[in-house]
């Protein structure tokens, strides 16, 4: 009785959690939906900033946020997982290891506005390479590469010990068993890892804020060296340094609700993917 007890408010307050949560992302979708769906429409989705920021468009901003995310999950990824592999796979097992997992863990948890001093300081100073779409993307690459690392060597590690015995014991080298066998079965959640980290790039303002953003651009990037406009530091540009704040507000909202869906739009890709790689392999 007393076991079953205890099921019962074990999973009761799974549920609850959950539902809770549920609630409140719910709420934040709505409030943002409610206070910035009257500004979309084409000219907000396909025209550039006009008088002041009050009228026309973000389109600047929404192509400069695409490339900055994808720059950085294209930078961040393959170095990520190699640094998995390494470490799950190929490194010596020890105190080494132990260390460089545990400086890993805690470069997760520094503050954005840490990588994007790091970044003015190293990418745009030192390389050279000014405020820019690359300094940005590089930035915002380093700083997800913690979290990507974390779920790649998660996900390989969960995957049985008994496939790589068995790859191996047909002949398979060892980089033919991680390529055939570990890492399909471990892209799921390699995949996981990579949602969350698009979501977490593609809302920095501090980041960017010193290596990539400008306050107003009526252009396009042309290369990889333009700065750019970015939705998350337009956001706070408009409520922060706004000059009118009932016209800008709503066009702030505006752009919350597009950040959204553009976050929501990559990670369906990448969910796709991960939910494609699931059924092939079972």
């Amino acid at each position: 009785m007393k076991k079953n007890m205890t099921q019962f408010i074990g999973f009761s307050s799974v549920y609850l959690a959950t539902v809770i949560t549920l609630f409140l992302l719910g709420m934040i979708v709505y409030f943002i939906a409610a206070k910035g769906f009257s500004v979309l429409d084409w000219e907000f989705f396909t025209e550039v900033p006009k008088r002041g920021m009050t009228e026309g468009g973000v389109a600047p901003a929404i192509v400069g946020t695409f490339y900055l995310t994808i720059g950085a999950i294209v930078f961040a990824l393959p170095l990520g997982l190699a640094c998995a592999i390494y470490l799950c796979e190929y490194s010596p097992k020890g105190i080494v290891v132990n260390v460089i997992r545990m400086s890993i863990y805690n470069l997760a948890g520094v503050p954005s506005v840490v990588f994007g001093l790091f970044g003015l300081a190293v990418f745009v100073k030192y390389f050279g390479f000014g405020v820019s779409i690359l300094s940005g993307s590089l930035t915002l690459g380093i700083m997800a590469l913690p979290r990507i690392i974390a779920s790649s060597e998660e996900a390989l590690l969960a995957v049985p010990q008994s496939y790589r015995e068995a790859s191996l014991a047909v002949g398979a080298t060892h980089w033919q068993t991680i390529k055939k066998m570990v890492l399909p079965s471990a892209l799921p959640g390699i995949l996981t890892g990579v949602i969350l980290s698009i979501g977490a790039v593609a809302g920095e303002t501090a980041p960017i804020l010193f290596t990539a953003a400008t306050f107003y651009t009526r252009g396009y990037p042309d290369s990889v060296f333009s700065e750019v406009m970015a939705l998350p530091y337009h956001i706070y540009a408009l409520m922060t340094e706004g000059t009118h704040p009932a016209e800008q507000t709503e066009i702030a909202y505006g752009c919350s609700l597009i950040l959204l869906f553009l976050v929501f739009a990559i990670s369906a890709v990448a969910i796709f993917f991960r939910y494609r790689q699931r059924i092939v392999h079972e």
